[in-house]
């Protein structure tokens, strides 16, 4: 990956004087830029709790399902289309006008649940608006890095990206729940507007560079959406490797979501074991990003992709069929090793690699499948757990993972990239 067509380089190009590249854990735009994500993300969490607290307690368990679907709804319907806005308007203004809309939401939200009991139909529009807001705001936030630093410090962004979401995991839910046992709902919005406003006072000073130019040989598709998914069919290295992330990310996201907690049960590991098999696993991820922040670079990462995979795909067999929680957390901890050095590297690559006026439309392509379309493949889990046991879910995600291997080997376009 190397180090060309830099926000700094694009910057001098255009009449202002060059500037020295500095590493991303010391660029305070970067910084701001991780700062901002990262309240959002906490702010995001907490959003969920609240808003299925105050379901519940506004109504019944078919309400509260309705409540919290409609959030769903409209992040899986408008992700796409908000990839394409945040390319043909620039990222920036994206995430400033979702955080505007997002901090007077929660607002809103705050004084009506301290007002009275809200509605039912009231949360269902508050986590309709909240959802589409969100699908503007995804893809934009992951569209920014490209235009303010180098591409050989995309790695350590996503080194440090990926650790942000760690703490963000870790910290949200003790802070949501202990806001929401002191004061009930309307704090817990009221400081989710505080969190929104925090991540727009960070964004709003922001000024990223232009766009830095495609790699040779790689056109700047047009504006829309169908010429972004035209970008992405006609990319011999993009389409293989989005192929592979998303065999990646079904692989992982079905036995942890679905399958940890049957398999839980059946072990007989009890909540609290299930509890040090995801601790570990989340321990293990925040090592993985922590290790790529303080490398900076990755060298061949095209081979070190499908390795990192095979230890994932080795790690979830292993956690499915262990013989007693010791092995399972020691299984836990080294998925998540690789679940932090694997994604990472995947979401440089895609970086590095698409057209930077096509990233928005890219990286709503790959949160459409781990957000949008994976959970609609929940059942189809919980029925193989069912049907032939836990462990075979994890078996299933081992072998969705070596399949984005094997897909990752045979494409000489794949392994011939440096």
């Amino acid at each position: 990956m190397a180090a060309t067509n830099t926000a700094a380089t694009n910057t001098a190009a255009a009449g202002g004087a060059s500037v020295t590249p500095r590493p991303a854990h010391r660029d305070p735009r970067l910084l701001a830029w991780l700062g901002a994500y990262t309240a959002s993300l906490i702010g995001d969490q907490i959003w969920f709790l609240a808003l299925s607290w105050t379901a519940v307690r506004s109504g019944d368990a078919t309400q509260t399902g309705l409540v919290l679907a409609a959030g769903s709804l409209p992040r899986a319907l408008l992700m796409l289309p908000g990839g394409a806005i945040a390319d043909r308007y620039g990222p920036r203004r994206m995430v400033i006008g979702s955080d505007l809309v997002r901090c007077a939401v929660m607002s809103i939200a705050a004084l009506a649940v301290a007002a009275s009991s809200p509605a039912v139909w009231f949360l269902v529009a508050i986590a309709l608006v909240f959802g589409a807001v969100d699908a503007l705001f995804m893809p934009a936030v992951g569209a920014l890095p490209v235009r303010l630093t180098t591409r050989d410090q995309l790695v350590r962004v996503q080194g440090m990206r990926s650790l942000s979401q760690r703490v963000a995991t870790v910290v949200s839910a003790p802070i949501g729940g202990a806001v929401l046992a002191w004061g009930d709902a309307e704090l817990a919005f009221g400081v989710n507007a505080v969190l929104f406003a925090l991540s727009l006072a960070l964004l709003w000073r922001l000024r990223p560079g232009p766009a830095p130019a495609a790699e040779p040989g790689v056109e700047e598709p047009e504006l829309g959406l169908r010429a972004g998914l035209r970008h992405v069919a006609g990319h011999p290295f993009l389409r293989v490797l989005l192929v592979v992330t998303a065999l990646m990310e079904l692989g992982f996201t079905i036995p942890m979501n679905v399958g940890i907690v049957l398999l839980a049960d059946d072990a007989g590991w009890g909540p609290a074991g299930m509890g040090l098999v995801l601790g570990a696993w989340g321990t293990g991820a925040a090592v993985g990003a922590l290790a790529l922040t303080v490398a900076g670079r990755v060298p061949r990462p095209v081979i070190v992709l499908p390795v990192g995979m095979l230890v994932m795909a080795s790690s979830l067999v292993g956690l499915g069929y262990a013989p007693g929680v010791g092995i399972a957390v020691a299984c836990g901890a080294l998925l998540g090793v690789g679940t932090g050095v694997v994604g990472g590297v995947g979401n440089a690559l895609v970086q590095t690699t698409c057209a930077p006026g096509a990233l928005g439309r890219v990286t709503a392509l790959q949160m459409l499948f781990g957000v949008g379309l994976i959970p609609l493949l929940y059942p189809v889990g919980g029925l193989l757990a069912a049907r032939f046991g836990p462990s075979t879910v994890f078996a299933g995600g081992g072998a969705a993972m070596l399949a984005g291997v094997c897909v990752a080997l045979s494409s000489g376009t794949f392994r011939r990239r440096t």
